[in-house]
C-alpha cells in the first residue's frame, strides 16, 4: 500500500496483529474451525450467496428477480473488485505457512479488499431489500467475511475495508437494477 505513509502502515499493520492475536484464541476450536472454514470455502465465487438467492427465488415471482439480480450484480462485483481495485492495491496475503485443519483455496490477487467482504455485504443487501431475512444475509456476510481472517488469507483491514464497499456496491445495486413493483 505505497499510497499510506510508513506510520499510517504501522498503524494498519498493528491493528491486524492485535486483531490476528484475538483470533488465535479461538483457532483450533473444532467447532470454530468447522464453522470458519466451512463459511470461507462457500463464499469462494460467491457460492453461499448463488446458493441463498436462489432459495430466494423460489419464494415468487419478485424473488426470483432478487435471485437474478444478485446472480448478475456479484459478476460485475467480482470485476470491479478483483480486476479494479486489487490491481490499485497489490497487497500480499498473509503468510501461508500455518497449520490447518481443513483446505483453504489460497487466492492469488492482492489481499485487499477482501472480496469474499465485498462479495458477501454487496449480496447481503441486495439479497435483504424487503426481505424478513434480512438480519440473517448480513450475519452470513459477516461469518463469511471474518473466516478470511481466521483461516489467515486476509489481514483484518483488508476485511474491514471490503464491507464498506461491499454496502456501497449493493446500495447502487438496488437503484441501478430495482426489484419490480409487488401487484397489489
Amino acid at each position: 500500500m505505497p499510497l499510506l505513509s510508513n506510520r499510517t502502515r504501522r498503524r494498519i499493520a498493528d491493528f491486524d496483529n492485535r486483531v490476528d492475536r484475538a483470533f488465535d484464541h479461538i483457532r483450533g476450536n473444532p467447532v470454530a474451525d468447522h464453522v470458519f472454514y466451512a463459511a470461507s470455502n462457500l463464499g469462494d465465487f460467491s457460492l453461499i450467496w448463488l446458493i441463498l438467492g436462489a432459495v430466494r427465488g423460489l419464494r415468487s415471482e419478485r424473488d426470483w428477480h432478487a435471485a437474478v439480480r444478485v446472480g448478475g450484480l456479484l459478476v460485475a462485483e467480482s470485476i470491479l473488485v478483483n480486476a479494479g481495485i486489487k490491481s490499485l492495491f497489490r497487497r500480499t496475503r498473509p503468510p501461508y505457512v500455518v497449520d490447518r485443519p481443513f483446505h483453504v483455496r489460497r487466492p492469488l490477487s492482492s489481499s485487499f479488499p477482501s472480496g469474499h467482504a465485498t462479495a458477501g455485504f454487496t449480496a447481503a443487501i441486495l439479497l435483504g431489500e424487503d426481505d424478513p431475512l434480512w438480519p440473517a444475509y448480513l450475519a452470513v456476510a459477516a461469518v463469511v467475511a471474518s473466516s478470511r481472517v481466521y483461516v489467515k488469507i486476509h489481514h483484518a483491514s483488508d476485511v474491514l475495508a471490503g464491507v464498506p464497499i461491499g454496502v456501497a456496491l449493493g446500495l447502487i445495486g438496488r437503484r441501478l437494477v430495482p426489484l419490480p413493483v409487488e401487484p397489489v
